[in-house]
């Protein structure tokens, strides 16, 4: 989590947080901006940034921390196989205690995230549960263009004759096409 989401969740401007921590301005907005990594930063201005948050100086480094960025055919693999090897319940559950949807929506990993709501929703459909309401601000949004898996854009240079959108178009599952990703199968992982 980004500081100026955590500083959005206290009510605080980087200004007001400069004022009350004693951390200069330049210092605050170039972590704010990203431009600066938190663990690059004196011990000084972690303690104070922490103590103003109300939180340890650990959990302030860990929360900034951002995960590496897997390539996308690879991240939805991961799901899949955690789906398999959790149970649709079991995933459903430690989706939403994680929040890991809105984790990647911060971090502006918008095919991540849209990918997780969609078998979050998808999951709750075909097991009869209701809809979790805090992503409903991000199911109003959708990738600019159709995400296609690596393997359609193959078959497309080997059938140029055939409209293979159409035909994929009718076999994705809707909660993924909402978003703009061309999804058959979730379950169907090795």
């Amino acid at each position: 989590m980004a500081i100026d989401s955590l500083l959005a969740q206290k009510n605080m401007s980087a200004y007001r947080c400069a004022k009350e921590s004693g951390i200069p301005y330049t210092t605050l907005l170039e972590l704010v901006r990203g431009k600066t990594r938190i663990e690059k930063c004196s011990a000084e201005t972690v303690y104070k940034l922490a103590k103003l948050i109300g939180v340890t100086m650990e959990e302030l480094i860990e929360l900034h921390q951002t995960p590496p960025r897997l390539e996308f055919e690879t991240f939805k693999g991961n799901a899949q196989h955690l789906l398999k090897r959790l149970g649709d319940l079991e995933f459903i559950i430690q989706l939403l205690e994680e929040n890991t949807v809105r984790k990647y929506w911060e971090l502006k990993w918008y095919p991540e995230a849209f990918y997780l709501l969609a078998m979050l929703d998808y999951l709750c459909r075909v097991n009869e549960l209701k809809l979790c309401g805090d992503y409903n601000d991000i199911r109003g949004t959708r990738l600019p263009e159709m995400c296609y898996p690596k393997d359609i854009y193959l078959k497309q240079e080997l059938y140029p004759g055939m409209d293979l959108q159409q035909i994929l178009d009718r076999a994705a599952i809707p909660e993924f096409a909402r978003f703009n990703i061309y999804e058959v199968d979730i379950r169907d992982v090795c």
